[in-house]
């Protein structure tokens, strides 16, 4: 019997042992222990951090695709408010498209008797921007001539002051006029298209005549503009645009 008592006391130690050391580990983390929460740590912030990046990217592409739709539909109607307040005169070129730019005469919104020239173009070397163009106002004969030439100037890759007064609208990889005439559409450079305006007649340059008062002129009843819009743009394909003469059928009966 009394050979049993230092096994049990032995024993009795080892377990008090073990209960100690148990509860030493409880105090603490091990290196493992920390290098493994601090790996799944840094998973669990590079995905955040990549949730909050697409999120960004996400938020930047549906501002740039609403502003390109906004600038879009403000070039559109500011197509449709050159093309009514087209101005018609017996030594003006109301209109004028040579396959390559869309240029015109109209009525100024500031009030008075002043005239502006507006140019259309697409422009391949500004990624196929479509531009417009538009003067200061003119009252002789003689600013409007030298409006409509830097309009032509400007058409064809003008200088540093010409595309100074341009705005981009949108872009575009084709552009196409058609005008509505004899119940049709029609090439607008086709044989039957209006006849040009005549020349103005020699003038002074000291004292140019002021612009005659505007008549009614050939303009065609209708403008059809196709735009081609390239894909990746939040709207693409084929637009088309009607634009009707607010006078068209008024003289009909």
């Amino acid at each position: 019997m009394l050979a049993a008592e230092p096994l049990a006391l032995h024993w009795n130690q080892s377990a008090s042992r073990r209960r100690v050391s148990f509860r030493d580990r409880q105090c603490g983390f091990t290196l493992i222990e920390l290098l493994v929460a601090i790996s799944i740590m840094a998973v669990m912030a590079v995905m955040s951090w990549r949730g909050l990046d697409a999120m960004t990217r996400a938020q930047s592409q549906t501002s740039q695709r609403a502003d390109a739709v906004l600038a879009l539909q403000a070039g559109l109607s500011q197509w449709k408010v050159d093309l009514d307040a087209i101005a018609q005169g017996p030594r003006l070129t109301s209109l004028d498209w040579d396959g390559r730019a869309m240029r015109l005469t109209r009525r100024s919104t500031l009030g008075g008797d002043g005239l502006i020239v507006v140019a259309w173009t697409k422009r391949a070397d500004q990624g196929g921007s479509w531009l417009r163009w538009q003067s200061p106002i003119v009252r002789t004969h003689g600013d409007w001539d030298s409006a409509w030439s830097r309009a032509s100037a400007w058409a064809q890759n003008g200088g540093i002051d010409e595309r100074s007064r341009e705005v981009e609208v949108a872009l575009v990889e084709s552009w196409k006029i058609f005008y509505y005439r004899e119940d049709s559409w029609t090439n607008p450079l086709s044989s039957d298209g209006m006849a040009s305006a005549a020349p103005p007649p020699p003038r002074s340059l000291l004292n140019p005549p002021p612009l005659a008062p505007l008549v009614q002129g050939a303009v065609p009843e209708g403008i059809r503009l196709e735009l081609m819009l390239p894909p990746g743009q939040a709207l693409n394909g084929k637009l088309i645009v009607d634009w009707v003469r607010p006078t068209f059928g008024g003289s009909k009966s």
